[in-house]
This record gives structure tokens, sequence and C-alpha cells, in this order.
């Protein structure tokens, strides 16, 4: 009885402080959208769309345990897909001038939140065309596979000119991803997220990531669970792709190549393989080391050397990153642990145990 109650009184208080650190935030986001220049707001919104597009990747390489590279090709389709039903009749026009849209999109113009479903269901479907082929792969061979279809999409957008405009992409995209738009997003995905992992599905996922034989013997359709998380995992990729346009306000077939795939992949493994809260944290604080290193692809005048301008410098310190991450680290800053108050509390503990006993 004793331990029960004590336990009540640690689930109440972790409560409390989830409600605290909530309330903190939204106060810090609205505080963010007033105060905030345009580039601080940028990153601080960048954030947020990295996070959903972090832990759609980590539905499957994390929780299903299945290595896909072609991310960016749904990501490419929900942002074409809600910039073509958002974008308005004279916008379109203004945009296709070489070839004329098809006249079944001339005419189409929704509000933001249906057209963002829609890009994402759309993903989802093109994701479980894709899926149910390629899951019967595994390993290095699904990772190829997914990379090729990947590229595909992104060289059908290029020459589907009266669809998506081709090579010259979209412009002039309504900024519906706002402060709001894309934390409400961010915060919905990861409630997501949670749900997901905790309910019966969530279980049958990290089982058929341990050992899909073990996971069959016990009655799971292993092959269904593969391409239901590949498909679930492409809609949340499209969402993110829909936000990462509406942004920017511009988008075309370059942004979707296999760096982007990689930068989230970045995210995945820096922040742990198999871990929400993990994805969370990676992905802000890479979003906004990426901004902050910004200046390694620029010229430098230094006192030991100078550099006329370094394009992609600013990667090869991350890739130096992962590699030591996953040399020293492999599991990555929380492994497949999620975070908690009283993982916290322990650190500090044990930080200041450390603190008495120097002195």
């Amino acid at each position: 009885m004793k331990q029960t109650a004590e336990l009540k009184k640690a689930l109440l208080k972790s409560k409390r402080y989830t409600i605290v650190a909530l309330a903190a935030f939204v106060v810090f986001a609205y505080l963010a959208n007033i105060f905030f220049d345009a580039f601080m707001l940028r990153v601080f919104n960048l954030c947020a769309i990295y996070i959903v597009l972090a832990l759609s990747l980590n539905l499957l390489n994390g929780f299903t345990g299945l290595f896909s590279l072609g991310h960016a090709g749904f990501m490419a389709v929900g942002a074409y897909v809600s910039a073509l039903l958002t974008m308005s009749t004279q916008l379109k026009d203004m945009n296709y001038f070489l070839e004329p849209i098809v006249p079944w999109l001339h005419h189409v113009s929704m509000p933001f939140l249906p057209a963002i479903i829609i890009a994402g269901l759309v993903s989802g479907f093109v994701g479980f065309l894709i899926g149910a082929p390629v899951l019967r792969l595994r390993d290095d061979y699904l990772a190829i596979a997914t990379l090729g279809f990947g590229e595909i999409i992104r060289v059908l957008i290029t020459n589907a000119q009266g669809i998506t405009n081709g090579a010259q992409g979209l412009k002039g995209l309504p900024r519906y991803s706002t402060t709001f738009a894309v934390w409400v997003a961010a915060g919905l995905v990861t409630l997501f997220m949670v749900l997901l992992m905790r309910s019966s599905f969530g279980r049958a996922l990290k089982a058929v990531r341990d050992d899909e034989l073990a996971a069959e013997a016990m009655g799971i359709n292993v092959f269904k669970v593969k391409v239901i998380s590949f498909t679930t995992s492409s809609f949340l990729a499209g969402i993110g792709g829909a936000l990462l346009g509406h942004m920017i306000t511009t988008i075309d077939p370059k942004m979707f190549t296999f760096m982007l795939t990689f930068n989230i992949l970045l995210i995945v493994v820096l922040g742990g393989i198999g871990s929400i809260s993990g994805s969370v944290i990676s992905a802000i604080a890479v979003t906004i080391l990426m901004e902050v290193l910004r200046f390694l692809d620029e010229p430098m005048d230094l006192i030991i050397f100078k550099t006329d301008g370094l394009p992609g410098l600013r990667m090869v310190v991350f890739s130096l990153l992962l590699m030591i991450i996953i040399i020293y680290r492999q599991r990555g800053l929380m492994g497949s642990k999620e975070f908690s108050w009283d993982m916290l509390n322990r650190l500090f503990v044990k930080r200041g145990r450390k603190g008495s006993d120097h002195v």
C-alpha cells in the first residue's frame, strides 16, 4: 500500500511538472512569435518541422527496424500536393508560364487544414504503393530500394511539367506554416507517437524490430505491420513536407534530394534510434546548430588560415559528429529510453554528489 501511494504521488508530481513545462513553452512560443526577428523565428519554426520529420523516420528506423532512405520523396509529394491545393488560380497562372497547368487542377483551391491532410493521405498512399512490393526486402536491399524510389519520385516531379511546373518549381506559396501551426503539428505528432508506442500495435512494432521470427510465431502478421508502419511514416513525412513548403513559400525538385533524408537520419541517430524524446531534443539541437555553424560555408579570415568559402563544410562537421556518435555512443543521446522528470532529478542529484565529493 505504501509503495502504491508513493507511486501515485510520483505520477501526480510528474504530471504537474509536465503541465508547468507545457505552459512555459506556450508562453515562450507566444513571446518568440512577437519578439524574434524573421531569421530567429524561421529557425524556431524549422525546429518543429524537423521534429515531425524525425519522428516519422524514427517510426520506421527506430521502432519497426526498417532502414529506409527514401523519405525525401514522400516529403516532396506532400509539399507539392498541399501547394497545388492551396494556390489561387492567379498564382498558378503566374507560375505556369512555360506550359499551362492541367485543367483539372487550375481552379482547385482550398484552406490549408484540409489541404495538408489530403497531402499526408496522398503521401501515405504513395508509401503504400511502394511499401507493398519493397518491404519484402531486408536490410541494405531495402535501403537501396527506398533510396531508388525516392529518386524516381523526384525525377517524376521534375518531368511532370503540366502538374508540378517541372524544374521551375512553385513560388509564392501562401505562408500558412505559422508558429502556431507548426508547433501544434509537432505536438500532435509527438502525442500520436507516444500513444502509438503505448498501444498493442506499438508493442507489435517493437516485436517485429527485435525478432521477426519470434513475432511471427506469436501470431503477428509481420508483413502487415511493416506496411502499416511504412504507410503511416509516409503520411507523417507528407505532413512535414507540406509544412516545410508553406514556411519557405517556394518548392522545387532540388530541395528533396537524398541530402534532406540524410539530415533527418542524422537527427534520428543523434537523438537515439527508438526514442521519441531523443528525436525531439535532437531535432531542436541539430536545427539550431545547422544555422549557428553556417559561417563554416562562408569565407573566413582567421589568424591561422583564410578561406574563400567552402560550401558543404558545415555538413562535413555534422558527418564527423555522426561518426563520433556512432563510434562512442552507438545508441545516440537517449538510446531507446524516454525523457522523464525522475531521470532529470537523478541526473542533478548525481552531479551534486560528485561536486560535494570533489570539494
